[in-house]
């Protein structure tokens, strides 16, 4: 049975990465048509590439193991892993002459939908190679969603979606069947893709552009085709867009689910929404208020930007419409607080993540209850629904292995001779999936490239732990897991 788990677990990847290698004729179509050579570079990939899975594949066929939490941690872990390695491969070939850690930091980068890049010189780099970043994101985006909604409730460490706890039936699914919720999905996914190209190429992005943009803004990755990122593009119209499908993608897919096919509006009173929501309204208006009275910006501009880069951050798509470094120390600390934070459950944003912070918050409230009234039942609550122990510990195991990882992971970071303040928001940013950190090296208005080897793979196996919920990671590390 063991060796049956892992068989179907690699039958799987391999899988995974034969479909990845489909995807690479994407990028080839595009340098074709504007005349670059890298297209033969995506082309020998796709060949490479396909052909290794498809023997792995081929070999690894059989009769498939039922699925157990064994099963699904090691399909997660094996499918993000096949997924960044066979990422790599045309990134390593083509013209960029990136080395392997630099290759590996980009294709990672781009399946986690963390945004965080070591190539400069954007402007110039070819379309292929800035279409197969963009689709490595919209694709990650679509794994991370399902991992987030089918996966890891079942292997209960995370996922808290709406559908499972809004009901006092928690067998009670969204649809009765499975193949009606994958195209409700796919439906809202490519449609909110689609107008938000439409409306960038309505505001004044060229159509390369827009689809670009569109397909790491609903993934909230936030690679962008330029160096300034959205810095580039000085359109209020083309801000307050991204502001808004940034907003829409860090909130549950099962919510928007359920209210766009079944009109629950009920959906829609999920506590982690009006937690999320609220998050972004108080850390806008505070860092706003800041650049009006401590720098003299004009507000609706202050507004505008304070807006933008506070729901890149918390979403964890990483755009940048400014250097937010140099908006005074007051700006730089709440940007660095929601760094942490992150979007829903359920979304492809990263970070700690809403319902974990509405739970905390209920347990602290709920613990200094019961230090006033000693005998009074005062069970934590989401919402209106009594979250049960094994979540409550699941929640503060989780939020105690992340700071515990960040520090481990900032102190790793400063050994390889970084200065502290980018190890620690160097740390964070790839924990968190967020993309720029602080300081002026992986800032805003930098990028990774000058960070040595050592630091990179550090930074890489953070993104890996934050996009696989780190415990999902961490299991793998204790030797019961491993006996048959």
């Amino acid at each position: 049975m063991y060796g049956q788990t892992i068989r179907s677990a690699i039958w799987i990847a391999a899988t995974a990465g034969l479909y990845l290698s489909l995807a690479m004729m994407v990028p080839a179509a595009v340098d074709f048509y504007f005349g670059n050579a890298d297209w033969q570079v995506f082309a020998a990939s796709a060949f490479v590439v396909g052909s290794f899975c498809l023997g792995v594949a081929m070999a690894a066929r059989g009769s498939p193991a039922p699925f157990s939490r064994r099963l699904g941690f090691l399909v997660v872990n094996l499918l993000w892993v096949t997924l960044s390695v066979t990422g790599a491969v045309p990134l390593y070939m083509s013209s960029l002459g990136l080395d392997m850690a630099d290759a590996l930091f980009e294709s990672v980068s781009a399946v986690t939908t963390t945004g965080a890049t070591v190539i400069a010189g954007l402007d110039t780099t070819p379309p292929g190679l800035l279409m197969w970043r963009s689709l490595l994101q919209w694709i990650g985006g679509i794994g991370i969603v399902a991992m987030g909604l089918l996966v890891l409730p079942f292997l209960r460490v995370g996922g808290f979606t709406v559908f499972k706890i809004e009901s006092s039936d928690t067998s009670e699914k969204p649809f009765a069947r499975f193949s009606m919720f994958i195209r409700a999905f796919f439906a809202i996914y490519i449609g909110l893709t689609l107008v938000c190209a439409l409306l960038y190429g309505a505001f004044g992005m060229s159509g390369f552009d827009a689809i670009n943009h569109a397909m790491t803004t609903i993934a909230t990755g936030g690679f962008s085709t330029r160096d300034a990122s959205f810095g580039a593009f000085q359109s209020f119209g083309l801000i307050w867009t991204a502001t808004i499908f940034m907003a829409l993608a860090g909130l549950p897919f099962s919510v928007m689910i359920l209210f766009a096919v079944r009109g629950r509006l009920d959906a829609l009173r999920d506590p982690q929404i009006a937690a999320y929501g609220g998050l972004i309204l108080v850390l806008t208006v505070l860092i706003a208020l800041g650049l009006r009275l401590n720098q003299g910006e004009d507000f609706i501009h202050a507004l505008t930007h304070a807006a933008f880069n506070v729901v890149s951050i918390v979403t964890t798509t990483g755009y940048a419409s400014d250097d937010y470094t140099t908006w005074g120390s007051f700006a730089v600390a709440l940007m660095f607080v929601a760094t942490f934070l992150g979007g829903c459950s359920g979304s492809t944003s990263g970070g700690i993540k809403a319902y974990r912070l509405v739970i905390i918050a209920s347990s602290i409230r709920s613990g200094l209850m019961r230090l006033i009234y000693p005998n009074a039942i005062r069970p934590v609550r989401y919402g209106s629904v009594t979250v049960e122990p094994d979540m409550q510990r699941t929640v503060f195991l989780f939020v105690c292995a992340y700071t515990g990882i960040w520090a481990l992971g900032a102190i790793a970071l400063a050994a390889t001779g970084l200065d502290i303040e980018t190890a620690l928001s160097g740390s964070i940013t790839a924990l968190a999936n967020v993309g720029p950190g602080i300081g002026p090296v992986i800032g805003p208005a930098g990028n990774f490239s000058t960070i040595g080897d050592p630091g990179k793979l550090i930074m890489i196996f953070l993104m890996l732990l934050g996009r696989l919920e780190i415990l999902a990671v961490l299991v793998l590390l204790v030797p019961a897991f491993w006996r048959d």
